[in-house]
């Protein structure tokens, strides 16, 4: 299919809708006994999707409550002089469902009582592994270092781990996480040390996905997050502000203010921050590792007549930081500022076509840059860059529901411009008698270009109930152009059986996927300049990748207290994905190896609530392979001529054997809790650059950080950390009010190395024994 032809067909597919996953829409009215409009309070609640809202419906204005998960969910409304209104509801459509209640009297002599649901702890229809973060875990989250909180809550579940800096990994897959915020996606890197991070404190909920992915997510497949941000129904003028305070000089503050009226709600939101803590440094001495940002934000939504509904919002948000400095690069005077830049404009429009059918367009535009500047002082390379990145989005999807089937086509096109500049001068050829730098790569490297892109996808897709039987099916077909062009077909397929007597439901699924490169550095990544750089290798081509991704998995309900969930999966793939680090400067090329194979098995435990404790316990078990050769990636000299060994299998970088994570969180009276965390991690490979020598890495990177890594199971040692927190509301008001938490991460002051020495991945450390309050005030 010719790709103007394409463009035209997904831009005028379904005459446009925007994409919004696996979430429907309750419009909650409520009537008196004599069937007049009632104003009363409700709280929806869904243990499988950890959702729990309150909510109010007026005389005037019933209760919209948007963006609810696919699931089962308890609805209790009350209102004085009338008994309590309980339903389960199951949300399995997009399309907006409508439910009336009906408030019966209370009983004169008896009182009435209604006890938590826990009907609402199982999903019986759920095809493939889903994990979601609600709001009042985003609420209570541990205090994070500056643009790590939401990675931090992601790296807190099954299947996903860290490397240095914030860099998220699903299942082993390296730079293929996408998140969609309130249905845009956004796919390129959102570690600290290269976007924008995302305001917490602005977010309802998270779904979190590393398999069973319906037709309609694309391009990047490791792991898929969806963000919905708050859109609360309640009338009038609302908001929160929230200051954090901690070790290393860490200040962050935010607020928000919201007013709705009728149809018509809008809202404004600014954050800053600051710390002498933003990276992972490469030693305990955290030289120069200063950062801080800030960014406002506004959004407007209208509801109009006919089912129609408008959403508009942008934001703009920068960051500027210090790269942190090994010893001797301290010693020579280093300095190393980066800074970062993002404005983003979205658009969204819904259109209710029937009760059977909905209509979604959305589009988005932003303006992404990243620059580096080094001191005359910096060591053993002095470099620079300039880069910026450019998108244009729109995609578009009609939802009908027919009977047993929920249906769902549609489509996106995005026009991409990517500027890349970057230079570098050798200042050092090597330390300590020890070459880092061959003779033949030249002192002084520039480079420069500027490549327009586009991609186009159009999809189908049925989510079927059958009884017990659930089956999502779909088909979605992506054509890529940057760089290289490249067409593909990727069908999905996942199913569920629910053995209800046994509270048992069994799933598998089926992905293939197809994965573009990551636009940080690509156009330098994909260039041939072997000659160039002193080396005498070959250059070998930067292309998407393919996999096929398995998945077979149980979840089960216990006593109506526990649910155990438990996943094997297989993920192989060709041209994986995975990225360089160009020696400490924090830019990194993407690269990809010929093949890659990960196998893991996930178990996750959920304490729905014992007393008045709750809380949950998870175990990752992985291992990874790669397949040499590697292509793409700025590799100078001959140093790297392993990495190009034909047919070579090694551990992935991010082959981490065990992962443990836990949480428990008990109240404590009725205005206070007390809650305690723990993350093991059994240590990721050493990579070693060039011949090993002990002594110069003391002298870098401290004699503690050396004697963390085992040299001969050739993997760091693993790490350990305990947390603990404790919260109070200050004011008993119902609406709002006054609270007040405190966290202390990694009691025990333990050090943990995270990355070690690493041609790919350099080393980083994690923070020893930190401290930090917040108090957070709602209206």
């Amino acid at each position: 299919m010719r790709p103007r032809l394409l463009a035209c067909l997904v831009l005028c597919l379904a005459r446009a809708a925007a994409a919004q996953p696996a979430t429907g829409e309750l419009r909650i009215r409520a009537l008196d006994d004599a069937g007049a409009a009632a104003g009363v309070d409700g709280v929806l609640e869904g243990q499988a999707t950890s959702l729990h809202r309150t909510f109010r419906t007026e005389p005037a204005y019933p209760a919209v409550l948007k963006t609810v998960p696919f699931g089962v969910y308890r609805l209790e409304l009350t209102r004085p002089g009338f008994a309590p209104y309980v339903a389960t509801i199951d949300v399995r459509s997009e399309i907006p469902i409508e439910h009336v209640a009906t408030m019966p009297l209370a009983p004169l002599t008896a009182a009435v009582s209604v006890s938590a649901a826990s009907e609402t702890l199982l999903d019986p229809y759920r095809s493939s592994a889903v994990t979601f973060v609600g709001a009042a875990q985003l609420r209570d989250r541990t205090v994070s270092s500056p643009g790590r909180s939401m990675i931090d809550l992601v790296n807190m579940q099954p299947g996903w781990l860290l490397e240095s800096n914030g860099v998220l990994h699903a299942r082993g897959s390296e730079y293929q996480v996408q998140y969609v915020v309130d249905g845009i996606p956004l796919r390129d890197n959102r570690s600290p040390a290269f976007a924008q991070s995302f305001a917490v404190d602005t977010m309802e909920s998270m779904t979190i996905r590393t398999a069973g992915y319906p037709a309609e997510f694309g391009n990047k497949a490791g792991g898929v997050i969806e963000v919905t941000t708050a859109r609360e129904s309640r009338q009038g003028v609302h908001g929160s502000t929230a200051i954090e305070a901690g070790s290393h000089q860490m200040l962050n503050g935010y607020g928000t203010i919201n007013y709705s009226r009728g149809g018509t709600a809008a809202g404004a939101d600014v954050e800053g921050m600051m710390t002498d803590r933003f990276l992972d440094p490469p030693n305990e001495g955290n030289y120069t590792n200063h950062g801080s940002g800030g960014g406002a934000a506004g959004r407007l939504e209208r509801a109009w007549t006919g089912g129609a509904r408008t959403r508009v919002y942008g934001y703009r948000r920068t960051t500027r930081f210090q790269v942190p400095n090994e010893a001797l690069q301290e010693e020579a005077g280093q300095v190393q500022d980066r800074s970062t830049a993002e404005r983003l404009i979205q658009m969204s429009h819904q259109q209710v076509l029937s009760p059977r059918a909905l209509l979604r367009v959305g589009a988005m535009t932003r303006d992404t840059a990243a620059d580096l500047v080094s001191n005359a002082n910096a060591t053993p390379v002095s470099a620079a860059q300039d880069r910026g990145f450019r998108e244009t989005y729109v995609n578009t999807s009609v939802a009908v529901h027919a009977g047993a089937h929920e249906f769902k086509a549609g489509g996106e096109v995005s026009f991409t411009n990517v500027r890349e500049q970057f230079a570098s001068t050798i200042v050092a050829r090597e330390v300590d008698g020890v070459a880092i730098f061959d003779d033949d790569v030249p002192e002084a490297f520039e480079f420069a270009d500027r490549q327009n892109g586009r991609e186009q996808a159009v999809y189908v897709q049925d989510l079927m109930r059958f009884g017990a039987l659930t089956v999502s099916a779909g088909l979605r077909f992506d054509s890529h152009r940057l760089v290289v062009a490249e067409t593909a077909f990727s069908p999905r397929l996942s199913a569920s059986w629910f053995v209800a007597p046994a509270g048992l439901v069994l799933h598998g699924s089926y992905d293939r996927t197809f994965e573009t490169q990551p636009i940080e550095n690509i156009l330098l990544s994909s260039a041939d300049l072997v000659d160039e750089l002193g080396g005498e290798g070959r250059h070998l081509e930067l292309r998407p990748s393919r996999g096929n991704f398995f998945e077979a998995g149980v979840s089960k309900s216990i006593r109506d207290r526990l649910r155990v969930d438990a996943n094997y999966f297989v993920r192989r793939a060709r041209n994986m994905t995975d990225d360089q680090l160009l020696l400490n400067t924090a830019v990194s090329f993407p690269i990809a190896f010929s093949r890659g194979t990960v196998t893991g098995f996930e178990a996750k435990v959920d304490v729905l609530r014992w007393g008045a404790a709750a809380g949950s316990i998870a175990y990752s078990l992985s291992k990874g392979t790669g397949v040499l050769p590697v292509s793409g990636g700025l590799f100078l000299g001959d140093d790297v001529e392993a990495l190009f060994n034909e047919g070579e299998e090694f551990a992935l970088s991010q082959d981490q054997r065990h992962t443990v994570r836990a949480r428990l969180r008990t109240g404590v009276g009725s205005r206070a809790w007390l809650a305690g965390s723990l993350r093991f991690d059994s240590g990721l490979p050493v990579e070693i650059e060039g011949e090993a020598n002990e002594e110069l890495w003391i002298r870098q990177y401290g004699q503690d950080v050396v004697d963390r890594v085992d040299f001969e199971s050739g993997r760091v040692k693993p790490s350990f950390g305990l947390d603990l927190s404790v919260g109070m509301k200050l004011t008993a008001a119902k609406r709002g009010g006054l609270s007040v938490q405190l966290d202390v991460a990694n009691l025990a002051n333990r050090l943990n190395v995270i990355n070690f020495a690493g041609v790919l991945s350099g080393t980083a450390v994690g923070p020893r024994r930190t401290a930090a309050v917040r108090l957070r005030a709602e209206f």
